[in-house]
């Protein structure tokens, strides 16, 4: 049970962070935030982090993207998390939640010239998408928001009413993602994923400029299937139709980690279970998150000394 967060400055019980109804980012959804995930090594009694800096990297640059000024260094947010941690002395997995908002009143719609401020805080999670069989995918009729109207490679609070009609749409449709096309109806992302997909013995992903989130997952998986497994990775714009040629799909992310796609829109996805690519490099990507895989200790941050 989540008990502390860091909230004005300083830790403090859960309870007495609070902020006001009429503040800004309530009301307009002027803020970004970070997700970010620790994993319990029962073994080694350690609690990892998952490239805490890199998380906090895209956070200060969402942040820029509202004309946010955060008085935290990335360095001081990093600290700030870790304390909060070991406070909160968690021995099981934990979702970490860094929120910049602005603490401004509701007549102002602008920007700039805000009284900044971060909170974070955190709580003991497990999956985001259920992946023991892989999951059911729909293409969505909403589209990904456009860079030119709220940029997405932010995480920006408000860009997640797209992301929250597309999830809605698909759930009572009975598919357990949504997966968007962008203004130019190429493939972009789920409604908080990323989308790789195997043809060909080929990875294949939307690149950063299909209206998509930067994503660190994204990134690590790219770099795993290069580096570490060889396997070509292309990044690329896809199709619709393509989705529905695919070997292998599986979405990933800091909240979904990695989950097979087995059917799209209906059709199945290879033999509609977890393929070998996605298999090997889940199983890898797993071992790296508890601490298990030398060669990638520095994308790991322990929380206890």
């Amino acid at each position: 049970m989540t008990t502390l967060a860091f909230f004005e400055g300083e830790i403090v019980p859960i309870n007495q962070a609070k902020i006001s109804i009429t503040n800004h980012t309530l009301h307009y959804g002027t803020g970004c935030f970070a997700g970010i995930r620790g994993y319990w090594n029962k073994s080694k009694n350690q609690l990892y982090i998952f490239r805490l800096a890199d998380h906090y990297t895209r956070f200060l640059n969402s942040a820029k993207l509202l004309f946010s000024v955060i008085k935290y260094s990335n360095e001081q947010l990093q600290a700030c998390t870790l304390e909060l941690l070991r406070r909160e002395g968690w021995k099981e997995n934990v979702y970490i939640r860094p929120i910049a908002y602005k603490d401004e009143g509701v007549y102002r719609v602008w920007l700039h010239d805000a009284n900044d401020k971060v909170a974070i805080f955190s709580q003991p999670t497990g999956g985001y998408l259920p992946d023991d069989k892989g999951i059911t995918a729909c293409v969505s009729s909403w589209r990904r928001v456009d860079d030119s109207a709220i940029p997405a490679r932010g995480k920006v609070n408000g860009t997640y009413v797209n992301s929250s009609l597309a999830k809605s749409d698909a759930l009572l449709s009975g598919f357990n993602e949504a997966i968007l096309l962008n203004q130019d109806g190429h493939v972009s992302e789920a409604t908080a994923a990323n989308f790789m997909m195997v043809r060909d013995g080929k990875l294949v992903t939307p690149p950063i400029t299909a209206n998509l989130l930067e994503g660190v997952v994204r990134k690590s998986m790219i770099e795993l299937a290069r580096d570490k497994l060889g396997i070509t990775v292309e990044e690329r714009e896809i199709d619709r139709s393509e989705l529905y040629m695919a070997d292998e799909a599986f979405f990933c992310g800091t909240g979904v980690q990695m989950a097979a796609v087995a059917s799209i829109d209906h059709r199945s996805i290879g033999d509609g279970n977890k393929g070998p690519v996605t298999q090997e490099l889940g199983d890898l990507f797993n071992r790296i998150l508890v601490g298990e895989e030398p060669d990638y200790k520095h994308w790991l941050t322990p929380v206890y000394n």
